[in-house]
């Protein structure tokens, strides 16, 4: 029978850990953190922006799909054992059908006659309609409003706070599963449930995002993204263990790993997960907060073990952001290999064959690129010429187009390479894909509402 949570119980430190943080990230460290990670919540952080247009996408060609595609076997490897430890579960991977991922969880829950647990769906991200009445909204990159995107519009998601989440644990839920929710809000929703903070608190919810923003990547802040063999090693990088949060009801916190995993926690882990993906440390805007990290220092007080304060707040911004998904033509990609003698020559002249059949079939080559993937895919320029000292080369061509014929036309043109290009290709791979694109707007605060359903096993 699964544990009915009490909210604000009055304990003097939460353990929290991060079972993943992407879409596709590794499930054996969630596991270990299950085991030996003495934790009280587990969160799976695996929502990018593109992925909730992407998952709409999968929602419409069938109802009963649309959240990542991982949640039966995360929960199949998690539910269990923290069923049986009372760890409480946190995801976003409903993605854009929170209800469908909700009823998987309950299945799964059902298999292992797990009775009793609680299952809460938390929906009100989805704002299309609201977005679509609004044609005059402004488009936050690049210029342009709603309306000039026209009817290539797939999905419009806001980006929750922590309300929905902590309404839910207030109702005793074991697991909580959300769509599009703002990343540091699924870690602040347990502080503010347990502690009883006041969500007015910037300073303590600026606290709660910093512990979010550390942990919200997973591996990146216990050496993942961040080895680079002979300047910065990290050991059993093959083992990472997933980063463990403990904090205090004051909100300084420790950021951790399950001892004798792989990677390491240092001040150095934690600086560059700070700054990850923030363009300005003293104004970090999020749904619960407005934080400066500026302020934020490390102290490493173990092995594996560093301490973190400073964080400061302010008031948390009136409108929302919303991620609004739209159709933006076809990308086809092809690539093929060429090795041995005079490999780079060889790929050379294939690219130049490319171009010039490309040009031929009228597909715009400002929109396509044409890279040697080792020599110029990321620099460019760098080591054409050096033919001699290049014994392979693979060459690649991508293009956005309008039309799905003219992505195929790219693929089909790099296959036929296979007899009509230089010497010794092979290993051609090909592909067309429906591109998705995403564009930025905001809506009141007023005009979002989150909504909690639970269901019990």
């Amino acid at each position: 029978m699964a544990t009915i949570h009490a909210p604000g119980n009055g304990q003097a430190a939460l353990r929290i850990g991060s079972g993943a943080g992407f879409a596709d990230d590794r499930i054996e460290p969630a596991v270990e953190l299950v085991e030996s990670g003495d934790i009280q919540y587990l969160v799976f952080e695996c929502l990018a922006e593109r992925s909730v247009a992407l998952a709409e996408l999968d929602r419409r060609r069938d109802p009963r799909r649309g959240y990542n595609p991982w949640l039966a076997d995360r929960m199949t490897a998690v539910l269990p054992g923290c069923a049986q430890r009372g760890i409480r579960i946190i995801t976003n991977m409903g993605a854009a059908n929170p209800r469908a991922a909700g009823a998987v969880v309950t299945e799964v829950a059902r298999a292992r006659q797990l009775h009793g647990l609680r299952v809460a769906v938390v929906t009100g991200d989805d704002v299309l309609d609201r977005v679509l009445d609004r044609p005059d909204l402004p488009l936050l990159e690049g210029g342009g409003s709603v309306g000039s995107l026209g009817d290539s519009i797939v999905s419009a998601h806001a980006y929750l706070g922590c309300e929905g989440i902590t309404d839910a644990l207030g109702q005793g839920a074991d697991v909580v599963i959300t769509g599009r929710i703002a990343d540091p809000s699924l870690y602040i929703a347990p502080l503010v449930h347990e502690f009883g903070w006041d969500s007015d608190n910037w300073s303590l919810m600026a606290k709660g995002a910093c512990v979010g923003h550390l942990l919200e990547c997973g591996a990146q802040v216990t050496g993942g993204y961040f080895a680079d063999p002979g300047y910065k090693d990290v050991p059993g990088l093959a083992d990472l263990g997933f980063p463990i949060a403990e904090v205090q009801r004051d909100g300084t916190f420790t950021i951790s790993k399950v001892e004798g995993s792989g990677g390491m926690v240092t001040g150095d882990t934690c600086t560059e997960q700070l700054l990850y993906e923030v363009h300005d440390p003293s104004a970090y805007t999020s749904a619960d907060v407005v934080a400066d990290f500026s302020t934020v220092r490390f102290a490493e007080i173990g092995q594996d073990t560093v301490l973190v304060r400073g964080a400061r707040g302010q008031r948390r911004p009136d409108n929302l952001k919303v991620s609004v998904g739209y159709r933006d033509g076809f990308t086809g990609e092809g690539q093929i290999s060429y090795a041995g003698p005079n490999a780079l020559a060889r790929a050379e002249l294939a690219r130049e064959v490319l171009r010039e059949r490309l040009e031929k079939r009228g597909i715009a080559s400002d929109s396509t690129r044409y890279e040697l993937i080792g020599v110029d895919s990321v620099t460019r320029g760098l080591g054409t010429g050096e033919s001699g000292a290049m014994n392979e080369v693979r060459v690649r061509v991508v293009g956005r187009t309008e039309s799905i014929d003219q992505a195929r036309g790219i693929a089909h043109e790099v296959s036929a390479m296979w007899l009509n290009g230089p010497a010794g290709g092979g290993g051609v791979v090909c592909s067309v894909t429906e591109r998705i694109a995403i564009a930025s707007v905001l809506l009141p605060r007023s005009e979002v509402t989150a909504t909690v359903t639970i269901s019990e096993v």
